[in-house]
């Protein structure tokens, strides 16, 4: 744990072969990081940009472009849980994150049929399979778990999906006979960027929605107490330099939670981050927020609807992007 009392965790958002040989794991040996995640944007920057993958690719020839892009992927995250290893061993998270193709994002059972196929393949106690919170998503996290699978429920913007995948993890567990490790990933930064600008020209106070929208969903996750399972806050840099680079985990320091950010913003936070505990916040406090927000004339749910639509786009799009690349 980054922080023990809080049973608080930091994991890297970011996976690349030469950083895993080098950088990450000094990260790990200073007690910096215990964990990561991936996603197709993450891999397909990685596997586009680092020459560390042109000797396996020029091996891979006649595999199909998604074969690739998995033997690649894999390769890494076989890599980084091996890394985490020690950590998981002593209960110390040492989770790594992989994302199931997000074109799959409405067919449950492909989506099954694949977290399966890549848990196995990776052959990996500490890898956690990455599902979208859609309505399929949601039946494959429950058969996922029910089969002793982590997961990691992603690109949860909503308070109704947070619940249905703390339901799914339940029903699953319940189904498995015993604990499973699972989390729910709560985009934050996302939200701000997408209301910011307007709502500082009608005076209402920025860099707040992203914050309590999540405050308000780990409340709940909190309430219905699944086991295993905890809340994580993504989408935790900062893209507006009049705040901190560690704002976003300044102000969603929690008990019992994780919080996946960039290199930068994890650097910067343990020089000189708060370290205090900032959430919860009340209902009292989130309500009055989003009830200025109403009265000003914003659809808020709109507003997340449209991030939970945007986001699964353009993990489709950069997926698309490397397969098109390989």
């Amino acid at each position: 744990m980054y922080i023990e009392d809080l049973k608080f965790s930091l994991w890297a958002d970011f996976i690349e072969r030469d950083y895993l040989d080098n950088e990450f794991k000094d990260l790990i040996n200073e007690g910096v990081i215990n964990g990561a995640t991936s996603n197709p944007a993450i891999f397909k920057n990685a596997i586009l940009t680092s020459p560390a993958y042109k000797e396996q690719l020029s091996s891979l020839g006649s595999l199909s472009p998604k074969e690739k892009y998995e033997a690649v992927a894999m390769y890494d995250i076989t890599k980084a849980a091996d890394i985490l290893k020690p950590l998981f061993d002593k209960g110390d998270d040492g989770y790594v994150s992989i994302e199931v193709d997000p074109f799959l994002c409405d067919d449950a059972a492909a989506t099954i049929a694949e977290g399966k196929r890549l848990f196995a393949s990776i052959g990996r106690e500490n890898v956690m399979i990455k599902v979208p919170a859609t309505k399929a998503g949601y039946e494959a996290m429950e058969e996922l778990v029910a089969s002793g699978i982590p997961v990691n429920a992603t690109l949860i913007f909503k308070k109704e999906q947070a619940i249905e995948c703390a339901n799914a993890f339940k029903l699953g567990v319940q189904r498995c006979g015993k604990s499973i490790n699972t989390v729910i990933s709560i985009f934050v930064s996302r939200v701000d960027r997408a209301l910011d600008a307007q709502l500082q020209g009608l005076g209402i106070e920025v860099a707040l929605s992203g914050i309590y929208n999540t405050a308000d969903i780990y409340n709940e996750i909190i309430k219905m107490d699944v086991a295993g399972c905890r809340a994580l806050f993504a989408s935790t840099g900062v893209k507006d330099d009049s705040l901190v680079a560690h704002y976003y985990i300044d102000e969603l320091l929690a008990f019992n939670s994780v919080n996946t950010a960039p290199i930068d913003t994890i650097k910067a936070f343990h020089a000189d981050g708060k370290k205090k505990k900032a959430l919860p916040i009340s209902d009292e406090v989130i309500s009055k927020h989003f009830q200025r927000i109403s009265q000003a004339g914003i659809d808020f749910e709109a507003v997340l609807d449209k991030q939970i639509k945007d986001g699964l786009v353009a993990f489709e799009d950069a997926f698309k992007e490397i397969l098109e690349a390989l």
